[in-house]
């Protein structure tokens, strides 16, 4: 029974070794040709030679006697052609300042194989700052101008402390120069179009370039000066043709290649968008390009729509500008909204007068300065992208592009993961990675490594197909059309009916799976309307897929063989699931609020209570003072648990500020008290200006319990003990006391009780005579 045990145990072992090394993945998809067979898995091979499978994994085709001038193999891989060291700061110009490395690497990718390279980003410092000023100049902006005039010199000297290299700018706009964006009544109107309210100001215009970008503060305030305001007609502006304008006229307006780029656009109004130009009869859309004439006035004002947010944010990407809106509180919310629109833009609250815009201008260039976001240009289709933010204390954050809370001079590193879904057209492509507002890149040239080199070789007509009838490629014929059979020996009127057993999947099932006819012991696979069929048995279809919505694969990748192959950025069974986690990241910098996990882009809420699009919302979970306290315990006093793991930059994005004392700001601060671990309370106040910035007021000094003196311990102690005896004796006293006067009592009661009694006896008789001395005096 033993050797039979033994003998059924070695058999077993025996099986399952021919199937794992007789079928694999590389064996089982029936493929014809090199190219589908390199398709299929970087691990699979092409050998030319006749051998038992053309397509298998490599050693097995070398154990199978192919050699190596016959086996087709590329493999995936990585060079990197130029990585200059990062600078630390830039002097004088920019022009040698490296703010990322690499700066250019070479990849050749199979399909479905992937390789990874780390992408590093720093902020240099003193780094030379482009500042144009776009000012809106309809009528009730009239204050705003003048407040300008005298903030020159002091924005300058605001800009001055972040860069010792700064040039200034001035450009202007209203709206368009047609009715019915502008008053064309009278002529007196178009001259004056102020004149119906009994004020002069100058004609309406599109948008005019006033100052180029200049070191000369004094000419900045000059042209300011000089500036006058006009009026249009209906409240919306035309701002988005400025901003177009002075994006792409890089020469009139004088960016520099090698600075940062801030373009502030300040208006107290709405703006049209694309398609409002139809209002005036413009239907010819913006092109994207400058059209400043030779007084530096918009010459297509009247002639192209306005733009479209795509298009500027097309233009302000590849031109590298940071765009800051400085609205009023009027249309903050709108502009808000654009924002979310257009990445790289920032938004901040403008007072009636401009008074406050040195300082918010100064705010969002620090905002800009502390994130670092990835964008990507010209990524072909078939490339799938993946990132792994290290941001501050070398905290790995999954599925992230960005950094934020960064100081200038900070360096922060981005893993990045290249993976081909497919097999593009083109033999090589090149991409770019660059963050945002940067004019350092990544240039990437990807090879595909979708062909065989043995397809190159290619023999048409050969005699090796039956006498001409087929190419021989890669050591196998590829048939002309009406020919079949692997030497093209058949033609398709064909049929002896002992080659169907060839053209059978598996028992019971049918002929070429019921999708072609079996021809000379192969299936010619039927033509479909709603796609291709392919495969040995027929097997395989491009349009039998799961679907989303109506759509195969949701509209976000292939149908192969039955299976969705995704899209970059998609994932799941039919690709209606997005690897974007971006989405899922609330306004604290933490994914789904630290209540919840991020599923296909959307937050799923965990903690009981939590809701709202990034769980943000949590009436039932700790309040802003305990949520904030972790932050004032890991970046002020550098301990806690956010200091111990490391998650403190990530989660905390508040400024913190020492303080000795809290000064209650308004209704958006909350003041906020706790105890440490030393038994000492700490003050400190939590507030968000008008900007949402979070600020963090934090008293120096904690309220600490003084230590005990020893002196007045010992003597408390001694005479509580003195008091104890003291008190002690007296109670005892008390006690006898009481129990000698209930004794003493008792003692009477008896002695009462034994007393003879004083009545009148019967047997007595009394005396018959009494004698009474005389001399008695009672003593």
């Amino acid at each position: 029974i033993f050797l039979h045990g033994a003998f059924f145990t070695v058999l077993c072992y025996v099986c399952v070794g021919v199937l794992i090394s007789g079928s694999n993945i590389c064996t089982s998809r029936g493929v014809t040709t090199c190219r589908q067979c390199l398709a299929i898995n970087p691990d699979c091979a092409w050998c030319s030679q006749e051998v038992v499978s053309r397509c298998d994994l490599r050693q097995n085709l070398l154990d199978a006697g192919c050699d190596g001038a016959s086996l087709e193999f590329p493999t995936s891989s990585l060079t990197i052609q130029e990585d200059k060291p990062l600078s630390s700061k830039a002097f004088g110009t920019a022009v040698d300042v490296t703010q990322i490395k690499p700066q250019k690497l070479h990849m050749t990718l199979r399909p479905d194989d992937a390789k990874r390279f780390t992408v590093t980003v720093k902020q240099v410092e003193d780094y030379p700052v482009d500042l144009y000023y776009l000012m809106d100049l309809s009528f009730s902006m009239g204050d705003d101008l003048a407040r300008l005039y005298h903030l020159g010199n002091e924005l300058a000297q605001t800009m001055g402390r972040t860069t010792s290299n700064l040039r200034m700018g001035f450009g202007a706009f209203v709206d368009k120069e047609t009715s019915p964006y502008m008053f064309t009544a009278t002529e007196e109107d178009i001259k004056n179009p102020c004149k119906r309210i009994a004020r002069t100001c100058i004609p309406q215009f599109g948008y005019k370039h006033v100052l180029t970008l200049t070191e000369e503060v004094e000419r900045f305030t000059k042209e300011v000066g000089k500036q006058e305001v006009s009026r249009n007609r209906d409240a919306p502006e035309g701002g988005f043709d400025a901003i177009i304008q002075a994006a792409v006229c890089k020469e009139k307006i004088g960016w520099r290649q090698d600075a940062s780029h801030l373009l502030v656009f300040t208006t107290d109004a709405k703006t049209h968008i694309a398609l409002d130009g139809r209002i005036a009869g413009i239907v010819q859309p913006n092109d994207g390009l400058c059209h400043l004439d030779g007084e530096n006035n918009y010459d297509k004002s009247s002639s192209l729509d306005y733009p479209s947010i795509a298009l500027m944010n097309d233009k302000l990407s590849a031109n590298n500008i940071n765009l800051i809106f400085a609205v009023t509180e009027d249309v903050e919310p709108l502009f808000k909204n654009y924002s979310e629109l257009m990445p790289g833009t920032t938004v901040g609250k403008l007072s009636r007068d401009s008074g406050n815009v040195i300082q918010l201008i100064k705010d969002a260039y620090a905002r800009i300065r502390s994130k670092v976001e990835l964008e990507l240009q010209d990524v072909p289709e078939e490339l799938s992208l993946s990132f792994n933010a290290t941001c501050l204390n070398g905290e790995i954050i999954p599925g992230l592009k960005s950094c934020s809370g960064l100081k200038i001079g900070d360096t922060v590193s981005f893993s990045v993961e290249a993976k081909l879904r497919g097999c593009p057209k083109d033999k090589s492509r090149t991409f770019t990675i660059k963050p945002q507002g940067f004019k350092d890149a990544l240039s990437i040239t990807v090879d595909f490594a979708c062909e065989c080199d043995c397809e190159a070789r290619a023999v048409p007509d050969s005699p090796v197909c039956n006498n001409g009838n087929g190419t021989h490629k890669c050591g196998v014929c590829e048939c002309h059309p009406g020919r079949l059979g692997p030497h093209c020996e058949c033609a398709e009127g064909d049929y002896t009916p002992s080659d169907d057993v060839n053209c059978i999947q598996k028992n019971g099932s049918s002929i070429c799976g019921g999708r072609g006819d079996c021809v000379c012991g192969q299936c010619s696979c039927h033509r479909s309307e709603y796609g291709q069929v392919w495969g040995k048995y027929c097997e395989c279809d491009d349009f039998n897929c799961l679907r989303f919505r109506g759509k195969l694969c949701s509209g976000n990748g292939k149908c192969d063989c039955g299976f969705c192959k995704c899209n970059s950025g998609w994932k799941g069974d039919n690709c209606n699931c997005t690897t974007r986690t971006d989405t899922c990241m609330s306004s604290i910098g933490l994914l789904c609020s630290g209540r919840g996990y991020c599923q296909c882009g959307a937050c799923v809420c965990t903690q009981p209570g939590a809701y709202g699009d990034t769980c943000e919302k949590c009436p039932t979970c700790p309040d802003a003072c305990t949520i904030k306290k972790d932050c004032v315990e890991c970046k002020h006093f550098k301990r806690g648990q956010l200091a111990d793991d490391n998650s403190c930059n990530r989660i905390c994005r508040d400024e913190i500020k020492p303080v000795d004392k809290l000064v209650f700001h308004d209704k958006n601060a909350v003041n906020c008290s706790y105890k440490d671990e030393n038994d000492c309370v700490e003050h400190f106040q939590y507030y968000e200006d008008e900007s949402g910035k979070s600020i963090l007021f934090v008293v120096k000094e904690p309220e600490c319990p003084e230590g005990p003196d020893i002196l007045v311990v010992l003597l408390a102690v001694a005479g509580a003990i003195l008091l104890l005896g003291l008190a002690g004796l007296l109670i005892w006293k008390l006690l006898v006391t009481i129990h000698d006067r209930r004794e003493f009592a008792k003692f009477e009661e008896e002695r009462a009780k034994a007393k003879w009694d004083t009545g009148n006896n019967p047997l007595y008789r009394g005396a018959t005579s009494t004698f009474t001395n005389v001399t008695y005096r009672g003593n």
